[in-house]
């Protein structure tokens, strides 16, 4: 290893078109794309009459050009065009005077290229001026020999499409080429009129030179600031893979590629490279901060305490969480021994995280953190703490004047600090709450608010900013809640964008994965296309298996399989701890208790759900589980009881329920008032018929919006009977007749109007 790294550090080195001496102690050095950078400097000097608006494009190109990788000349004048048409005919033209004369035409280029700036203050003081004299005093460096490599590679720059490929050249002529690959010039029309000098790639798709230091840092800023608020612009997990890899085989001890190398592989869930990454970046923090003492505010003592505390995180991010405990007890014991109470409240942060992702009660260690962080005026970490408690609090069951204004308070420091992500995460929390109590136009409205807000930070590389997890959550309860309407088409937009603004290999497609999912399984469901219904059972288990366990126990009730249905709705509720699901496993039990063992046996589970979620605010669930229990007393001959329940419930329903839930309350109403007729006065038994008439139309409209057929069905079912009671011929052919097309088109079910809700 010695021997290389003096190789390295002691003899020049010549690698594809670079031409450096050291490549740890050199910043810069001389390629063919900055010979035609410093032309195009060359020729804005000296040329005068130029339009202000074509001079300001430039100037605003040049801090890119420089700081940015290596591009082909195809590429250079494509964005040189956009902003100047004339200024690219004299760069190229003195491009191609060097490259098709002789060697002394760049020897004389680069000699006066300083007169064209030696009156100027700018090339003293700017950063213009530093990189042209950076690019002089490496010219000035270079061997005879240098130069004249430099020079044939200028000419492979200039005549891409006349030279022969790299794999053609022998091995001793390839010390010194192009930065570009050959197969660069080969680039499309279309991807050449959409490339960009931001949205561009590094380099070419095979690169092995080296880049500057400048450009390094450059690219790692750039990528790690799309990884964080647009991944789908970074580069992808591969290729940025390789960019790193070359640059850490020039520069082994460059502690931030090693970091963003951590990064990407927490991308695509790689345990084995995150971790090896984010140790070595320690790693190098250390040796670079060696002086320090190891208790010291500096130095590797808290490179030390802050590399334990980010494995720890990692395994957490894995689900590792006995590691995970073990290594936040290390960084724990080791700030503790150097007093650092930041990093003990970091730790802090991290333990009651650990203990929720666990499933244990963490309101205390919460709390304490909250406090702890407010002390210490650490804003952030207060907010994070404030807004895990309206989490856990929304879970237990508190009210929700409670929560909002808990949020509340902590918004109104997120916009004194201009805390962006921290708004954007109460919004979509707050969203999730509304939608959780059941209050539908709520959670539309925080959606759509926070779809419309506009970001505090700043934007930099064409980033919008709405690629974060708040967007995603926000844009699924939006599809959900547009799918619970019946706007379908609303709901393809809507998921269409999603894929576009995350990709499947993104680490947010999970959320819009398996909001599609279950959009599809309900739909099919409603259709009664149970054959469609069974894939997305599958697909639902693989992303969240508590979801695709309740799914498939809804499918096999659908199916007539009840042992089935009953045994896995048995196990989920022994396990589930989320108090939804929970209520969802005992409404589907007592269906199933309708089927096998009667009805009376079902008000036990239905009154202990009701409770629940009176008890947890759930208000969709609690109207629910009255109309649970209002058909549950009609099938028990209490229609005056089942009604009166009907009747409390149907004005939150129809405000707040989905499609499916309106027509299934009003045609229970219809049924109860149907009973009660049946029962009542010759005088008021007509009027009674009459009105559930008009209910079952009601009812009727709900369901065709969500072309719900099986419904369907069982509506002009019993408009039959009524307008055959009624006296109404015409009225009960026309809907006998809607019924016997739809009785042929569907399979013969089960499940009748007589016993399901």
């Amino acid at each position: 290893m010695a021997s290389v790294h003096e190789s390295l550090y002691f003899n020049p080195m010549m690698t594809n078109g670079v031409v450096h001496a050291n490549i740890f102690g050199i910043k810069d050095w001389v390629t063919p794309y900055k010979i035609a950078v410093l032309a195009l400097l060359y020729e804005m000097s000296t040329t005068k009459p130029m339009a202000l608006l074509d001079r300001r494009r430039l100037n605003k190109l040049i801090l890119p050009l420089q700081q940015g990788a290596d591009l082909t000349l195809e590429q250079f004048v494509k964005i040189v065009e956009e902003c100047c048409l004339r200024m690219v005919n004299a760069v190229k033209l003195r491009l191609f005077l060097m490259a098709d004369g002789e060697l002394q035409d760049m020897e004389h280029f680069f000699t006066i290229l300083p007169n064209a700036f030696s009156d100027s203050e700018a090339f003293k003081t700017s950063v213009v001026g530093l990189f042209m004299r950076q690019m002089l005093l490496a010219y000035n460096k270079l061997s005879f020999s240098q130069v004249y490599k430099l020079y044939k590679s200028l000419q492979q720059y200039c005549h891409r499409g006349n030279q022969p490929e790299l794999s053609a050249l022998p091995a001793e002529d390839m010390e010194l080429t192009n930065t570009e690959d050959p197969s660069a010039d080969r680039i499309d029309k279309d991807e050449l009129d959409t490339i960009s000098l931001h949205q561009s790639e590094l380099r070419s798709d095979e690169t092995q030179g080296p880049l500057s230091q400048k450009q390094a840092e450059y690219f790692l800023a750039r990528q790690a600031y799309l990884l964080k608020n647009d991944e789908n612009k970074a580069m992808s997990p591969a290729k940025l893979q390789d960019e790193l890899n070359n640059i850490l085989k020039f520069n082994p001890d460059f502690a931030e590629a090693h970091y963003l190398s951590y990064l990407n592989s927490m991308r695509v869930q790689d345990i084995f490279i995150s971790t090896h990454s984010l140790l070595h970046y320690f790693d190098r923090l250390i040796l670079s901060g060696g002086e320090g003492k190891s208790n010291g505010d500096e130095g590797y003592g808290r490179s030390l305490r802050y590399a334990v505390l980010n494995l720890a995180t990692l395994h957490c991010r894995f689900g590792h969480y006995q590691q995970a405990d073990l290594a936040l007890q290390e960084a724990i014991r080791i700030a503790q021994e150097a007093n650092d109470h930041v990093c003990l409240q970091h730790c802090l942060s991290w333990l009651y995280t650990l203990e929720q992702m666990k499933g244990s009660d963490s309101v205390v260690l919460t709390e304490d953190s909250v406090k702890i962080a407010a002390h210490f005026c650490l804003p952030y970490l207060a907010s994070l703490g404030i807004q895990s408690l309206v989490q856990q609090g929304a879970k237990q069951g508190m009210s929700a004047n409670k929560l909002l204004d808990a949020l509340r308070g902590t918004d109104i420091m997120h916009w004194k600090q201009s805390l962006s992500e921290l708004i954007e995460i109460s919004l979509a929390q707050t969203t999730s709450i509304w939608r959780m109590y059941g209050k539908s136009t709520m959670a539309r409205q925080q959606a759509q608010l926070l779809l419309n807000m506009n970001s505090l930070e700043p934007v930099n590389f064409s980033v919008q900013q709405n690629n974060t997890e708040a967007f995603a959550v926000a844009l699924c309860h939006l599809a959900e809640l547009h799918a619970e309407q019946g706007l379908y088409a609303v709901v393809t937009d809507i998921m269409k964008h999603l894929k576009q603004q995350f990709p499947p290999h993104t680490q947010h497609a999970k959320l819009w994965m398996l909001c599609d999912l279950k959009i599809q399984f309900e739909k099919a469901m409603n259709d009664g296309k149970y054959h469609l219904a069974e894939p997305h059972v599958t697909a639902i288990s693989a992303l969240n298996s508590t979801e695709g366990l309740y799914r498939k126990a809804q499918l096999l009730k659908a199916l007539n399989q009840t042992s089935e249905a009953s045994k896995i709705l048995q196990q989920q509720c022994e396990k589930s701890k989320n108090t939804e699901m929970i209520i969802r496993v005992m409404l589907g039990s007592a269906e199933l208790h309708w089927d096998s063992s009667g009805f009376a046996s079902a008000l036990p589970l239905l009154l202990q759900a009701l409770a629940l979620s009176r008890q947890h605010n759930l208000q969709s669930l609690t109207s629910e589980t009255v109309l649970h229990l209002a058909f549950t007393q009609l099938m028990l001959g209490i229609p005056e009881q089942a009604l009166a329940l009907v009747q409390d419930v149907l004005e939150s329903v129809l405000a707040h329920g989905s499609l499916i839930d309106k027509g299934r309350a009003l045609l229970l109403a219809a049924r109860c008032q149907m009973a009660l007729a049946g029962s009542a006065a010759q005088e008021h038994r007509l009027t009674a018929l009459d009105q559930a008439v008009h209910t079952l139309d009601e009812a009727a409209v709900y369901f065709s919006r969500l072309d719900c057929k099986e419904r369907m069905r069982d509506i002009h079912y019993l408009q039959a009977r009524l307008h055959h009671t009624l006296g109404n011929v015409s009225q009960r052919n026309k809907c006998a007749m809607l019924f016997r097309l739809l009785d042929q088109e569907l399979p013969s079910s089960g499940m009748t109007v007589v016993n399901r809700l």
